[in-house]
C-alpha cells in the first residue's frame, strides 16, 4: 500500500489493485500508525472498491478496525449511478450516536449533591444486555415510525428537543414493517435503556472554552455542568443489520457485484433490496433517536430529584443530538455538479458548516455542533461544523479504540479501573464492575489528539472540553 503524506494531517493511499478511488486519511503521525497496526487502513483501501464510490474513501483521525468499513470511516456513493448502499458502513449499532444537556449547575453544586444524583441516576437508566424500561408494543411501532416525536407524544421530553436534534429526531423513509419479528424480540423491550460497552451517561464539567462565540450560542459556558448520553439501536439495530447482510450477501451475485471483503455486502441504493434496508435502516434510526430522548428524560428527572429542585429551574436544556452510523442521502456538489449521493458515516458524525439549511435557524451562522466523546476518565469535546469540509460534512465521533477489549480486560481489573476513576474524584456507577475494564482510559487514543486534528484538517473547529465527574455504564 503506497502511503503519501499531502498535508500537516492528511494522507492519501493511491488507488491500485481495483480501488476506483484513492483513501483519504486524516490524522497525525502517532495516531496514524496507531491505525496501521490494527490492519484499518486495509480495510479504507477496501472500502475504495465499492461500486459508484466518489471522491475518495475517507478515514477520521479516531479510525480502527470493524466490519468491513473501518470505524471512522466515511464513503459517498453516486445514487442512480452504480452507487451502492452497504449495511457495513452503517454499522449493527444503527444511528448510535451523542446527546449533550447543558444545566444551570456548577461543579461545586453537583458535587454538594453527587451522590444523590449519582442514586437516582443508577436507579432510573437502564443498562446492560437486558430490558430497557419501556416494554410497550404500541409505542414501539409508534417509534419506528416517528422517532423522539412518538416518545415526545407518549410524555417523554421537552418538544424544544426536536428543535436541536438531527432531523428533529425522525429519519425519513422509515417502514416499521420492514423490521424483523426476530428484529422486534431481540431489541423491542429496550427502549429507554442505556446498553453496554462503550455507551454511557456522563456528567462533565465545562473546563475550557476556545471558541466564545460557538458555546455561548450552543448554550455552554466555562464551570457549567453538562450531561452527555451515548448510545444506540440496542438489539433491535443489530439484528437489522444482521438480516441485511445476509440479504445482500446473496444479493450481489445478482447486481454482478464483486467487493474485496464479504463484509462490505451491498447492493445499489436504488434496488429493491437497497431500498428495503434503506427503510428498515431508518425506522432503525428512529428507535434510537427516542432511545436517546427518553434517557434524558430520566437523567433530567434524577437531576430534580437528586438536587431536590425542579427540571426548569435546572435549566438542563439540550445541546444537540447527532448519530454516527448512518447512511444518509444527502446532495454534495461532485465536480461542481449538485449530486444525489448514499453518504455512510460509520464511526462518524455529521459536521454541517454555517448556512447548511440542515441546521436550526438559531445555529445556521455558527455551524453544527459536533460531539466527540471520549474515555472514562479523559474528557470530550465540543467542536463545531466549518466551511469547506473535505470529507462531505463529516468529522470524528469519538477517541477510538487502541485496544481490544479482551486485551483491555487482561491489562487491568474492572475494580482496579474504578478505584483509580474514583481516586480522580470520578463517581462511578457500573451496570458490571468486571467488565468496567474494556472501557478503561488506555484502551482509547487521545481524544485531545482527535479532537486538534480535525481542526487541523479542516472537518470542525474546537469549541469547549468538557471534563468527567461521573459516569454511569452498563
Amino acid at each position: 500500500m503506497e502511503l503519501e503524506r499531502i498535508g500537516p494531517v492528511t494522507w492519501r493511499i493511491s488507488p491500485g489493485g481495483g480501488m476506483r478511488v484513492p483513501g483519504i486519511v486524516f490524522a497525525s503521525e502517532a495516531l496514524l500508525a496507531t491505525a496501521a497496526e490494527d490492519r484499518a487502513l486495509d480495510q479504507v483501501a477496501n472500502v475504495a472498491h465499492l461500486p459508484g464510490i466518489v471522491e475518495a474513501s475517507f478515514a477520521m483521525p479516531d479510525i480502527h478496525w470493524g466490519y468491513g468499513f473501518p470505524i471512522g470511516g466515511v464513503a459517498a456513493t453516486a445514487v442512480g449511478h452504480g452507487g451502492v448502499v452497504s449495511p457495513g458502513g452503517v454499522g449493527f449499532d444503527i444511528c448510535c450516536g451523542v446527546r449533550l444537556l447543558r444545566s444551570a449547575l456548577d461543579e461545586a453544586a453537583f458535587r454538594a449533591h453527587r451522590e444523590r444524583i449519582m442514586d437516582q441516576l443508577d436507579l432510573r437508566i437502564p443498562r446492560g444486555l437486558g430490558k430497557g424500561a419501556i416494554a410497550s408494543r404500541a409505542l414501539l411501532q409508534d417509534v419506528l415510525a416517528r422517532g423522539a416525536h412518538a416518545a415526545l407524544d407518549a410524555g417523554f421530553g421537552d418538544r424544544r428537543d426536536l428543535d436541536r436534534c438531527e432531523e428533529s429526531g425522525r429519519s425519513a423513509g422509515a417502514d416499521p414493517d420492514a423490521i424483523s419479528e426476530r428484529a422486534l424480540l431481540r431489541g423491542g423491550g429496550q427502549l429507554g435503556s442505556l446498553g453496554a460497552g462503550n455507551h454511557f451517561l456522563e456528567i462533565q464539567v465545562v473546563d475550557r472554552i476556545l471558541d466564545p462565540p460557538a458555546a455561548a450560542a450552543f448554550g455552554l459556558a466555562e464551570g457549567m455542568v453538562t450531561v452527555m448520553i451515548h448510545c444506540g439501536s440496542r438489539g433491535l439495530g443489530h439484528q437489522t443489520c444482521t438480516d441485511h447482510l445476509r440479504r445482500m450477501g446473496s444479493a450481489m451475485a445478482r447486481h454482478g457485484i464483486q467487493v474485496p471483503d464479504r463484509q462490505l455486502a451491498c447492493v445499489p441504493v436504488d434496488s429493491p433490496e437497497g431500498g428495503s434496508y434503506l427503510a428498515a435502516m431508518a425506522a432503525s434510526a428512529n428507535f434510537a433517536w427516542a432511545n436517546r430522548h427518553i434517557l434524558a428524560h430520566e437523567a433530567r428527572a434524577a437531576f430534580a430529584a437528586g438536587t431536590r429542585s425542579t427540571v426548569a429551574a435546572l435549566e438542563m436544556d439540550l445541546v444537540y443530538d447527532v448519530a454516527h452510523n448512518l447512511a444518509k442521502l444527502e446532495t454534495h456538489e461532485i465536480d461542481a455538479v449538485p449530486t444525489e449521493l448514499c453518504v455512510h458515516r460509520k464511526g462518524a458524525t455529521r459536521a454541517f458548516g454555517p448556512g447548511d439549511p440542515a441546521l436550526p435557524a438559531d445555529l445556521r451562522a455558527i455551524g453544527q455542533p459536533v460531539l466527540v466523546p471520549g474515555s472514562m476518565g479523559t474528557a470530550s469535546w465540543v467542536l463545531r461544523g466549518v466551511e469547506g469540509n473535505p470529507a462531505f460534512g463529516s468529522a470524528a465521533h469519538g477517541a477510538g479504540r487502541v485496544m481490544s477489549r479482551k486485551q483491555a480486560q487482561r491489562t487491568e481489573t474492572g475494580r482496579a479501573v474504578r478505584s483509580e476513576l474514583e481516586a480522580g474524584g470520578i463517581a462511578v456507577r457500573p451496570g458490571s464492575v468486571r467488565l468496567l475494564s474494556e472501557e478503561a482510559p488506555y484502551a482509547y487514543k487521545d481524544v485531545d489528539a482527535v479532537a486538534e486534528v480535525c481542526e487541523l484538517a479542516g472537518l470542525a473547529a474546537r469549541v469547549a472540553r468538557l471534563r468527567p465527574l461521573g459516569v454511569v455504564k452498563g
